[in-house]
């Protein structure tokens, strides 16, 4: 692991691999997740000449555990990686909260580094209204407050993980030393990351974007990432069978077929 320093002074850790002089492909981790999560992705893309950045973000895997941290801060994290090691013409992959971080840089720094973004099962906006039925199951106006106090409630969506076979084998070895228990400052994280609604920045973001879905996914329907495509000035969107919220990992060859073929 290599280390650098955020612009507040928090130390974040990232692997660097694969060809130096290739295209950067940044991975970002879902919420609670590693670098270990892109275990399946990293020798794909690698082998395809790519130059791979698996970055922990703040509270995640080995980099520094700040008490608070909210969205804006992980967007400008981004910020400070991509300026940090100056790379441009950046793949950008974000995993379930890391893909909605990826909004959250476009947000306040633009497109400037970026050639395109891809995000992997994570809705854009997880409180379901009239005019969003994609969003966390369960999750609406009445319970917008008080629905991620505690933890990430079960849904009763997706295969039970005894039945995943190969799939749950896979998701234990790629989150490894994930934490369980969640702290009050990720329970404050996980609340601001429930709230927001990241569809006019999709609307606003001309690169060209892949949205992935597992099919069976626990948390939303597949069909966030049609419904995501569709704002998207240059969205795509395919959607994973036999696959779960964590689809990078459940379903890597698939996985990698997609993403390979989506940045060819």
């Amino acid at each position: 692991m290599a280390s650098l320093t955020a612009s507040d002074g928090i130390r974040l850790d990232y692997t660097d691999t694969g060809d130096p002089a290739g295209r950067p492909v940044v991975l970002l981790a879902g919420f609670k997740a590693s670098v270990t999560s892109w275990h399946y992705q990293r020798p794909a893309l690698e082998k395809a000449g790519y130059r791979v950045i698996a970055v922990d973000l703040r509270g995640h895997g080995t980099s520094e555990r700040p008490d608070e941290v909210d969205m804006a801060r992980r967007g400008t994290d981004i910020r400070d990686v991509l300026t940090t090691l100056d790379l441009r013409d950046v793949v950008l992959v974000g995993g379930s909260m890391g893909g909605n971080t990826i909004w959250s840089y476009v947000q306040q720094y633009g497109e400037e580094r970026v050639s395109s973004i891809v995000i992997s099962d994570q809705t854009p906006k997880m409180l379901n209204t009239a005019n969003w039925t994609f969003g966390f199951y369960g999750y609406d106006e009445a319970h917008r407050d008080s629905y991620f106090a505690e933890r990430i409630p079960e849904t009763g969506h997706g295969t039970p993980l005894w039945r995943r076979g190969m799939r749950l084998v896979r998701l234990l070895r790629a989150m490894k030393g994930a934490e369980r228990e969640l702290t009050p400052g990720e329970l404050a994280l996980l609340h601001d990351h429930a709230v927001k609604d990241w569809r006019p920045v999709i609307e606003g973001t001309g690169v060209p974007i892949l949205f992935v879905a597992g099919a069976e996914s626990e948390f939303w329907p597949s069909a966030h990432a049609v419904a995501a495509a569709a704002l998207a000035p240059k969205g795509t969107a395919v959607i994973l069978a036999n696959d779960g919220h964590a689809a990078n990992i459940e379903q890597p060859k698939a996985f990698n077929r997609a993403l390979l073929s989506f940045l060819s």
